[in-house]
């Protein structure tokens, strides 16, 4: 573990993008509540990114939202400058698999055209640093454990893993992580890089497995289980994310990656057994109970990964990381809120998503709107 010794100061000024999506406002909330760090947020505010994601803390005097492109090299140069960060959290990212399925171009835009403008305009903003200012600065790259492909029945992935992306999410996701890498091995940017599990938790947007099966569940609706719901996930509370992000970009090694896990591995169909039977409990006067009576398979996602799971060992011997939730009680915090909170589900879908089938394999070149 790092001698506190020798770490840089924290971070008093946190540009982070994507701020207003599902992770990033986690994160985001998790500066302002937590840290006594300022926190510029540059959003497109896309069909996933909305402002009533971080409404508890948007107007507090130490957040600011710009909404705007990470691809906008102009844009991203005019904020470095005028709010001179500390850091930069790169949460900006076409994340859905099913849509970049669909409709690569958006991704490969944003995950790899958008990287590679943050780095370019950050490595220009870092050489006006005075040295001191440049060794405490650092760029964190967020990224995915579906970079590394798909696991057998055993074993984990470390962050020594070849990359073997299966999907064109996953495609561009490691091709920014690469140009990440490449940036501090050549130019000597301070850079980090971390690969999550899958996230769960408030404010996920309703097209991921666990908010889409707890909104059908509540509305009656067929619970879609790709195949024969075998597939296995690592689950990550969204929080405990947040809290393993900060910890890297204050303590961590620039250059290294830091994969990042709940050490939850469920199949897909177990995820959703779980929350019929919670949903049972919590919503007991539902004329859909039992909701496993709703479960529904359907056909496979093209490519669908059979197997992650993450090996976050590095994280906790030298960081002292541990996830805080487990599945059990994350999955309770998670169904409480959406049954709390069905108005912004209700808003954030309009006129975007109506829970359809997405990631059918539409033509290349197609884009989604």
């Amino acid at each position: 573990m790092p001698d506190n010794d020798t770490l840089p100061p924290q971070p008093q000024r946190v540009l982070v993008t994507g701020g207003c999506g599902f992770i990033g406002g986690n994160f985001v909330r998790h500066l302002i509540d937590g840290t006594g760090a300022e926190v510029l947020n540059l959003d497109l505010l896309t069909y996933a990114g909305h402002v009533s994601t971080i409404d508890d803390v948007r107007d507090t005097p130490r957040h600011t939202l710009v909404h705007g492109d990470i691809a906008d090299a102009g844009l991203v140069s005019r904020l470095l400058a005028d709010f001179a960060p500390d850091c930069i959290v790169n949460f900006a990212a076409e994340s859905h698999v099913d849509r970049s399925i669909d409709g690569p171009a958006a991704f490969i835009q944003t995950n790899v055209v958008g990287t590679f403008v943050l780095l370019d305009r950050g490595l220009a903003y870092w050489k006006t640093l005075t040295p001191d200012k440049q060794a405490a600065f650092r760029f964190l790259q967020v990224s995915t454990d579906e970079v590394y492909g798909s696991l057998g029945a055993a074993g984990a992935f470390t962050e020594t893993t070849a990359y073997a992306p299966n999907s064109p999410y996953s495609a561009s996701k490691a091709a920014s992580d690469h140009l990440v890498r490449a940036w501090h091995h050549t130019y000597g940017l301070p850079t980090l890089t971390t690969n999550c599990s899958n996230n769960y938790g408030p404010y996920q947007y309703p097209e991921k497995l666990i908010p889409l099966m707890i909104l059908n569940a509540l509305d009656g609706k067929p619970l879609p289980i790709y195949g024969d719901g075998g597939n296995v996930r690592d689950w990550l509370y969204v929080e405990d994310h947040c809290r393993a992000i900060w910890e890297v970009i204050r303590r961590g090694t620039p250059g290294e990656m830091y994969n990042v896990g709940g050490d939850s591995e469920r199949t897909n169909l177990e995820v959703v057994d779980t929350l019929c039977t919670l949903l049972d409990e919590l919503v007991p006067d539902s004329p859909h109970r039992p909701h496993r009576g709703l479960k529904t398979f359907v056909a496979d996602r093209p490519g669908h990964d059979r197997r992650y799971a993450i090996d976050a060992s590095k994280l906790n011997a030298q960081l002292g990381w541990r996830p805080r939730e487990s599945f059990a009680s994350g999955l309770r915090r998670t169904a409480q809120w959406y049954l709390e909170h069905r108005a912004w589900c209700d808003e954030v879908s309009a006129h975007h998503y109506g829970r359809e089938r997405l990631g059918l394999g539409a033509a290349p070149g197609t884009r989604s709107a």
